[in-house]
């Protein structure tokens, strides 16, 4: 990939990674409830799950998805039904303070969340399609450095998330505001799986 071509991929992807979207929101909430240290599994989860998937988009699953619309459309209501009931669950949990420094999504369920998440398929296939043929080299080269060019850009981006959670972790041991701060996890959360429909 020439430099301005990588150069215009890292610009997308670190604001594709940034955007509020259910991946952020968890890495946030992580940050809240298990610290800098607790809530990096989860960060380095949605990174690796997103990195494949941005590679697997450029091998070919990517223009798969983008030629049968049918497709895209079920994963997209599929996840966003899922998506939903997070939203509800989030919305409706107890206080925080309990729950404070406890485990929270680990690495292999925020990797694989990222299936099923619509947003990262809707970016993998974007991404594919605009920066996979830019790349020079085998199939394999190509997607190594889409997927690894995205790593970096999203673990810097998912980095602000995940502080953003740190420093709410002292206020969100009053219960009051504990439950405000998941009752707006849960509408984010719904507002992001509308967003990908509009």
């Amino acid at each position: 990939m020439a430099h301005q071509e990588l150069l215009a991929f890292f610009i997308f992807a670190v604001t594709a990674a940034v955007t509020p979207g259910p991946s952020n929101v968890l890495v946030m909430t992580a940050g809240a409830r298990s610290g800098i240290v607790g809530g990096l599994k989860c960060l380095f989860g949605v990174v690796a799950g997103m990195a494949m998937m941005m590679g697997t988009a450029v091998t070919g699953l990517g223009s798969v998805i983008t030629t049968i619309p049918s497709l895209l459309v079920a994963l997209k209501w599929i996840g966003s039904a899922f998506l939903l009931w997070l939203a509800w669950k989030v919305a409706t949990a107890p206080p925080m303070r309990s729950q404070l420094g406890e485990e929270t999504i680990g690495f292999w369920k925020s990797m694989a969340f990222q299936w099923i998440n619509p947003k990262s398929w809707i970016v993998s296939a974007s991404a594919a399609a605009s920066y996979g043929s830019a790349v020079q080299g085998t199939v394999f080269i190509r997607a190594l450095s889409i997927a690894s060019t995205f790593a970096i850009a999203a673990t810097m981006a998912c980095a602000v998330w995940l502080v953003f959670g740190v420093a709410l972790k002292q206020w969100l041991g009053d219960e009051k505001n504990s439950r405000v701060f998941n009752m707006f996890m849960g509408i984010l959360l719904a507002a992001s799986v509308v967003m990908i429909h509009l």
